[in-house]
């Protein structure tokens, strides 16, 4: 079984994609760590975020199973990762990787922007969620907030606002929503009552499939 879960910067799908992967005992992958993780290297190799070719021989050479989190998380890899995710090259490097990871027994929740579009189009289950800019901003802030407390609001809101604009309009993979996919609006929930509406959600798209 394969769940695809989509959606713009801090609208809540990594939580709910590890929730729903331990929920259905599935393998599950945060794609969008796979573009933090090739910029981090090319910042730690000295070369710039615009050098195209550097950044896809990082990508052709990850290891999808060696990603240190902790130094993956934050705004300066978050932006990073932005700006090399329009590389077509990078995008094509990841992708096969990506559909293998999907394959392994017995299934995984990918997370990303591209997973129910591009990755894995036939998934069993897709969900896009999202929520508002502002509501997006304040939990990356908060979240910021734990080790940059000087850090302002307004400033995460401007990052939220330029990074959808640029997801939303590369030609490469752009973050849309797929035609078949279910519409989770966390703006107003917890955590709790989005990874119920979440569950909710699958639980109907998979009724009638055969596939536990």
């Amino acid at each position: 079984m394969i769940i695809a879960v989509d959606g713009p910067a801090a609208s809540g799908k990594g939580t709910l994609g590890k929730r729903i992967a331990a929920h259905y005992g599935l393998n599950h992958l945060d794609t969008g760590l796979l573009y933090r993780a090739v910029a981090r290297a090319l910042l730690d190799q000295g070369k710039t975020l615009t050098d195209e070719a550097a950044a896809v021989t990082v990508a052709r050479g990850l290891d999808f199973h060696n990603l240190d989190e902790t130094r993956l998380r934050g705004a300066e890899a978050g932006e990073a990762a932005s700006v090399i995710s329009v590389y077509p090259g990078v995008r094509e490097a990841l992708l096969q990787g990506q559909r293998e990871f999907a394959a392994q027994a017995p299934g995984a929740v990918l997370d990303g922007r591209d997973i129910g579009t591009v990755i894995c189009p036939d998934a069993d289950a897709k969900l896009f969620v999202t929520a508002s800019p502002e509501e997006r901003a304040k939990r990356r802030w908060l979240e910021l907030q734990k080790t940059d407390p000087a850090l302002a609001y307004d400033t995460v809101l401007a990052d939220v606002r330029k990074r959808d604009e640029r997801d939303t309009g590369r030609a490469a993979a752009s973050l849309k929503m797929a035609d078949n996919a279910r519409l989770l609006d966390t703006t107003k929930l917890g955590i709790e009552a989005a990874f119920q509406a979440a569950l909710g959600l699958i639980e109907a798209e998979l009724a009638g499939k055969d596939l536990r």
